[in-house]
């Protein structure tokens, strides 16, 4: 069955059975879109319009510069105090480095631990595939901006902590050609699930994978003070 693919242990979710009620409230939830995404891409509108009703879905358009980001995002969740952060490529690379730091758990969709590689491959214009809020479409990927990426690499996991091995998940798609990152994750981690798709959900791959994670998470943890 479909859904087998995605079992959830005591484990990973401490106190909670399958058959309890998944969300109470309206939680916040902080959502980190990939490097040539924006918060109007499509896992992003589908989070919110699953979650319509039941939870507010943040999506911030995210700066190019990773320190910038993480200024940002930082300041998103001193302001708003998101229950749980769902990353995915780039944007869960930002989630994993910000959950144990912000005390916030985080769902991680094909995170991509090495955007250096990526981006070398990539130097030059380029064009963001889904429209920013501020109309800017172009954007360069230059020497100085992987080094940038590059010194986040290296500290990524410094603060990785024992009590967050089972509040941050990862979630991996088996035609995944991007980013295959998951034992590298499991080094740090300890809960991982996969869904039968590629890099970027489509929005019927994020109702049907990515938001029984999020409603698990949200359902199990609350933020770390």
């Amino acid at each position: 069955m479909m859904g087998d693919r995605i079992l959830l242990s005591d484990e990973c979710h401490p106190g909670l059975s399958r058959d309890d009620s998944l969300v109470n409230g309206m939680d916040k939830i902080l959502f980190l879109h990939g490097f040539y995404a924006s918060g109007q891409c499509i896992p992003a509108l589908a989070l919110q319009e699953a979650f319509c009703g039941r939870a507010k879905v943040l999506t911030p358009d995210l700066p190019q510069h990773p320190r910038e980001v993480l200024e940002l995002v930082k300041s998103i969740i001193d302001e708003e105090k998101p229950d749980l952060l769902v990353g995915n490529s780039c944007g869960a690379f930002y989630a994993q480095m910000l959950a144990p730091v912000v005390g916030v758990p985080a769902l991680l969709g094909n995170p991509h631990f090495k955007m250096t590689a990526f981006l070398t491959e990539r130097i030059g214009e380029h064009t963001y595939k889904s429209p920013r809020r501020d109309g800017r479409q172009q954007f360069v990927i230059n020497e100085a901006l992987i080094e940038e990426f590059a010194e986040m690499e290296a500290v990524q996991f410094c603060h990785s902590r024992s009590e967050f091995r089972n509040r941050v998940w990862g979630l991996f798609g088996e035609a995944d050609t991007l980013a295959h990152f998951e034992p590298l994750f499991l080094e740090h981690y300890d809960c991982a699930f996969h869904f039968p798709g590629g890099h970027t959900p489509t929005a019927e791959e994020v109702r049907l994978w990515y938001v029984p994670l999020a409603e698990k998470m949200l359902a199990s943890f609350s933020s770390l003070e």
